[in-house]
């Protein structure tokens, strides 16, 4: 069987102040080796192997907030205070000297953080619920949720005097900001609660205004988003289109540019009832919906889906994702467990290696190579 042209994935994108020279992201992915929460020389040169193998925009792991309960990890790596934010200074002068685009992602972990871990700092989220029914730290105060705020865009404001290409907002996968979309975590009655989607989008709305007021209007802000929970996999904020509309359509006004939208497996169909089997992703749908860049996500090249990452995984080829490229479903494509195994994964995709793509090792989880 021949391989695909995979030209449409080399292609240059360009949004704002940021040019980049294909389409391909390095997804986000937790590796808690930073020790005390310090970028070091091992993680530059990470990021920087990636850059130097033609990814054409980085997204670091996530990092997390000056807030005491922000982490549920000791060794996730921080974006605030002086040793830290000079580790990331390291880390993006490593990735632009290799000719690289990045940005951070900022992080709150929300009611995931474990108790035991700097059980001094009380595990916050909106309700004090890890997922419905189940209950974990407290809710936060309206003092709290402001002091949150400030410290997203007090960290967006050093990611940008860093030197940073753009700057990403964690706001999926059942952490603290996916917590106050999600019905089955929020039961506020204050105006950062309420009945629609729209309602439950207030927290994330402040937080990427107050981003969006600290970095100016040129520079890139990307937020990723999620139907599914680590809490469960199962859960949908949107069920239609037209709540999909009420839940992004606020966030893009606020001043998002890309959204960054997570799913398990890129190649499913978000609505299929509205448009078939090989309808939209749902990538293509918060496009359409929008008409905000996105970048979409989910086993890309690999047998396994991004739930799997303890099993082993085969390579797959790429077809399904070349004709959604082709056909402009989606501006960007985010590639996670195949880069972290195989950091060459693009020259051998575009052919410049002609080294055999290497499935997913869960053995590369414990190794920054």
């Amino acid at each position: 069987m021949s391989s695909p042209d995979t030209s449409a994935l080399f292609r240059p994108f360009a949004i704002k102040g940021l040019e980049v020279k294909n389409r391909v992201v390095m997804s986000p992915m937790t590796r808690a080796m930073a020790p005390g929460g310090i970028p070091r020389e091992a993680n530059a040169a990470y990021y920087q192997r990636r850059a130097e193998a033609q990814v054409g925009l980085i997204l670091s792991e996530g990092t997390v907030i000056e807030r005491p309960a922000s982490r549920n990890h000791p060794d996730v790596p921080s974006f605030f205070g002086r040793e830290a934010l000079a580790g990331w200074k390291t880390v993006i002068e490593a990735v632009h000297g290799a000719g690289g685009r990045m940005g951070p992602q900022l992080w709150h972990t929300g009611s995931t953080r474990h108790p035991d871990w700097e059980p001094e700092a009380p595990v916050e989220s909106p309700s004090g619920l890890l997922a419905p029914g189940i209950r974990r730290g407290e809710a936060m105060s309206p003092q709290a949720i402001d002091d949150t705020i400030a410290a997203y865009a007090r960290a967006a404001a050093d990611a940008q005097q860093l030197g940073f290409d753009l700057v990403e907002i964690h706001g999926a996968h059942g952490y603290l900001i996916d917590e106050f979309f999600w019905a089955g975590t929020n039961l506020r009655t204050d105006r950062y609660g309420g009945a629609s989607i729209k309602q439950r989008s207030r927290f994330a709305v402040e937080i990427i205004t107050a981003v969006r007021a600290a970095v100016g209007p040129d520079f890139p802000i990307s937020l990723r988003v999620s139907q599914w929970k680590a809490q469960d996999y199962t859960v949908k904020l949107a069920h239609t289109p037209a709540e999909m509309s009420e839940w992004l359509g606020p966030l893009v006004a606020a001043g998002v540019d890309i959204l960054h939208c997570s799913q398990r497996r890129y190649w499913e169909p978000e609505f299929p009832e509205v448009d078939g089997d090989n309808g939209l992703n749902f990538a293509g749908w918060a496009k359409k919906l929008t008409g905000a860049a996105t970048i979409s996500v989910g086993s890309v090249g690999l047998a396994n889906d991004s739930a799997n990452r303890s099993e082993k995984s085969a390579t797959v080829g790429l077809d399904r994702l070349v004709e959604r490229m082709e056909r402009d479903e989606f501006d960007l494509i985010a590639v996670g467990r195949a880069l972290l195994t195989d950091p060459r994964w693009i020259l051998k995709t575009q052919g410049h290696d002609d080294g055999p793509l290497q499935g997913f090792d869960p053995a590369a989880l414990s190794v920054l190579t």
